[in-house]
């Protein structure tokens, strides 16, 4: 069964996924950052306002996983990077490879070192995989009504969480 990107039951899935497969855990053991993820607005795809998701690992170990507004982003993440749906989404379906497309300027840096995510770079498939394990659903490839029902569901699910 697939989940809609970018919503709580997929960042829910996510994190299970990560924590029941150990060698995620395994394989990012020297990794200890906070990344966060700028989606950028795309109201043809029901998300009329940039929004941010991430994660934070200690020693591979996933500490948390969360939508976050953009200035607590800013206070507690290692990095920012943001790029369109549409480039996250060709990441996310192994279309593109993210060290690639960071050093093209699909996808910015919009805090943090350059250097410091160079360094956490090589980990990138990883975390694609990782992000990966439940079957992802895109809003361009819903209906109309679908993208509808994702957007108010996007606008509820932020409301309450402050995002």
């Amino acid at each position: 069964m697939s989940v809609p990107y970018c919503t709580p039951e997929w960042l829910e899935a996510f994190a299970q996924a990560y924590r029941d497969n150990p060698k995620f855990e395994k394989a990012l053991k020297k990794l200890t950052s906070t990344v966060y993820f700028k989606v950028l607005a795309e109201p043809k795809w029901g998300i009329d306002q940039d929004i941010l998701f991430g994660a934070a690992l200690e020693s591979g170990k996933m500490a948390r996983v969360e939508f976050i507004s953009a200035e607590n982003a800013k206070k507690v993440g290692d990095f920012i990077l943001s790029a369109t749906p549409m480039e996250w989404k060709n990441i996310l379906t192994k279309k593109s490879k993210f060290v690639t497309d960071f050093m093209l300027g699909k996808i910015k840096l919009d805090h943090g070192s350059k250097v410091g995510i160079l360094n956490i770079a090589p980990h990138s498939n990883t975390l694609v995989d990782a992000m990966t394990q439940v079957e992802l659903r895109f809003p361009d490839d819903m209906t109309a009504d679908e993208v509808e029902k994702y957007r108010a569901h996007m606008k509820d699910f932020r409301s309450k969480l402050g995002v």
